[in-house]
């Protein structure tokens, strides 16, 4: 496609150029005239007086509706650290007026951790984290809000497929492409196009370019797998993301094959959440099914909610029985 060149070609440009200006100030938000007050309440609870992660948090708690216990998994700390994050955010906010609100990359972390919660079923928030990061493209024309917005509207076009009838999983691999919503991919594929064309490249516009080209590929087999690494390894410069290197593990171990993929996937934290569920695919893909086995029983454990643990139970029995 030619789209696929476009973000190839700006992919490439990318990585030459040292971008000195990659960190920018921030234009000033603001909600859309014509919309409700929910986006506003966003920019409010991201007040200057709390820490990015503070004002996050509270927002997710107040705005948002998720639980402490949901904010603490998206942050991957323990419960009661996050509960204690969130009274002194609580604290510090009444103090202070909310005359002056908080920047858009708070809000953008906002937006892309409820739209996570949505898209996992625990709780139903994706549509309106979508909703409202339309809103806020129209309200400030910044190429990491459209980052944001293409990558919500291309995983979204995936949502039907996630799961079968029964309720469980269906990996990526798995999914009937022919159940995805093309509509949403081609409007989250030009919304994408038009922020990468403005060189100022963010982490929501290369998370959008690898979902763009998991959605590009016909069929699991046809996955631009050498592509999507390149852009983990700039996504990894921008943030330095743990999840990103995990991520970036199972990518190279599709590009490069299971050992390269188990050695990207040594360098990262073991007690990182699903650490445990990638390193038994690893395992499983270079043909050691005895350890990828025992690994899935583990990472069952260690799931984060039922349909995710059921998945990985059911990958245990199944490399269970085929070694018996």
């Amino acid at each position: 496609m030619a789209w696929r060149k476009f973000l190839d070609a700006t992919r490439a440009d990318t990585a030459r150029r040292r971008r000195e200006d990659r960190v920018e100030e921030e234009p000033a938000p603001g909600p859309a005239p014509a919309a409700d007050d929910t986006l506003q309440l966003y920019f409010l609870c991201a007040h200057p007086s709390l820490t990015p992660s503070s004002a996050v948090a509270l927002t997710l708690r107040a705005v948002g509706g998720l639980t402490t216990r949901q904010i603490a998994q998206a942050y991957l700390v323990p419960e009661a650290t996050m509960a204690q994050r969130i009274s002194r955010a609580k604290r510090t906010v009444a103090k202070v007026r909310f005359d002056q609100p908080g920047d858009v990359a708070t809000v953008l972390r906002v937006l892309y951790l409820v739209f996570n919660e949505g898209y996992s079923g625990d709780v139903d928030l994706a549509a309106e984290a979508i909703r409202l990061t339309r809103q806020l493209a129209r309200a400030i024309d910044h190429p990491e809000v459209s980052g944001l917005l293409a990558l919500m509207l291309i995983h979204h076009a995936r949502r039907a497929a996630r799961t079968a009838p029964d309720g469980s999983l269906v990996p990526l691999a798995e999914q009937d492409r022919g159940r995805w919503d093309t509509t949403l991919i081609s409007e989250g594929i030009a919304i994408l196009q038009a922020a990468l064309a403005r060189d100022r490249l963010g982490e929501f516009q290369a998370q959008a370019a690898i979902a763009a080209l998991h959605a590009d590929a016909q069929t699991a087999g046809e996955t631009d797998w050498v592509q999507i690494v390149e852009w983990y390894d700039e996504l990894t410069r921008l943030t330095d993301s743990p999840v990103v290197r995990l991520n970036r593990a199972v990518a190279v171990g599709e590009a490069d094959g299971p050992r390269a993929g188990l050695a990207a996937l040594a360098k990262v934290d073991a007690a990182l959440p699903r650490h445990t569920a990638v390193a038994a695919y690893l395992h499983e893909r270079d043909g050691d099914l005895t350890k990828a086995a025992r690994l899935y029983a583990e990472a069952a454990h260690q799931a984060p909610n039922l349909a995710e643990r059921d998945h990985l139970t059911r990958q245990a029995a199944r490399l269970n029985a085929r070694t018996r």
